[in-house]
């Protein structure tokens, strides 16, 4: 294994804390257990050998280890910070080497059923399922920041198998890093994020796609963008890979909510054909009325 600086122990949450996954979530959280002395230990795993070797040089993490199963060796921590389509084969790659005391969490923006398959492959009661509602459009260990939680929220989905003294202790967690923690049933979890996060990455994606076809076509469009199309489609600057994997793994709930923003859309659209001024207003109004409220 590569070293890295040591560790800082004193007051700490747990002894040996193993982060599978050492991009923006999983090295931002490193960095602010690092920053708080929640870890006396942090060794961590990625499969891009580069990312894993530049975590480890920015002192994200103490040690490198060859593989998922080897980070979580020994660890009373292990937190699954890659993309949700991934969870399941490094869940079953972990398991055996958990110590009886391990707690596993996860901090994918997915729940529903992923969650009992999860369970199924880790130690009973041990996994708590967790999703920080924090993020930016940069990836990788150079994009992680210690303050990256703080005043965000963390959702937590427990089920009825959630050690509760587990719970308490991944709650801490995020509570000390920053976070305020809600705790929501699995599946309302999905809706919710469906609509809130899924559903504006995937229109996003689709409007930056629906310039590109212009493109083709021939109409120069993009050179001309402004601050409103850049302002919208900023998050279309995301990863492919981890939301190609949210939007399969949480389909149900995106599709339901797709069908609802082509309603939305399809009342806009007869409005501007019909070129009835007085819908289109409403649908704007109503919509800016909501937006302002947001913070």
């Amino acid at each position: 294994m590569a070293r890295g600086r040591p560790g800082r122990a004193g007051g700490s949450l747990f002894r040996r804390m193993a982060v599978v996954g050492v991009g923006l979530i999983g090295g931002s959280l490193a960095a602010a257990c690092r920053k708080r002395g929640l870890a006396e230990g942090l060794v961590g795993f990625d499969a891009d050998g580069s990312a894993l070797q530049e975590a480890l040089a920015l002192g994200l993490v103490d040690e490198a280890c060859p593989d998922a199963a080897a980070a979580a060796d020994g660890a009373d921590l292990v937190v699954l910070a890659v993309p949700v389509g991934a969870l399941e084969e490094v869940a079953s790659r972990i398991a055996p080497g958990l110590t009886p005391a391990a707690l596993v969490t996860d901090v994918g923006s997915v729940k529903g059923n992923l969650v009992g398959r999860l369970e199924g492959r880790l130690p009973a009661g041990r996994y708590v399922p967790g999703h920080p509602i924090a993020g930016r459009e940069r990836s990788g260990p150079g994009a992680a920041s210690a303050s990256l939680f703080e005043g965000a929220r963390c959702v937590l989905t427990p089920t009825p198998r959630t050690g509760r003294q587990a719970l308490a202790r991944i709650r801490r967690l995020w509570e000390d890093v920053g976070a305020v923690v809600e705790i929501m049933d699995p599946a309302e979890h999905d809706a919710v994020f469906a609509a809130v996060s899924h559903l504006p990455h995937a229109v996003a994606y689709a409007l930056v796609n629906a310039m590109l076809d212009l493109e083709a076509e021939g109409q120069d469009v993009l050179p001309y963008s402004a601050g409103g199309l850049r302002d919208f489609t900023r998050v279309a600057a995301s990863d492919p890979t981890m939301w190609r994997d949210i939007f399969l793994a949480n389909r149900e709930a995106l599709t339901d909510a797709l069908v609802r923003f082509r309603s939305a859309l399809a009342r806009l659209e007869a409005a501007v054909t019909a070129g009835d001024g007085a819908a289109l207003w409403t649908e704007c109004d109503r919509a800016r009325r909501v937006r302002r409220e947001l913070v």
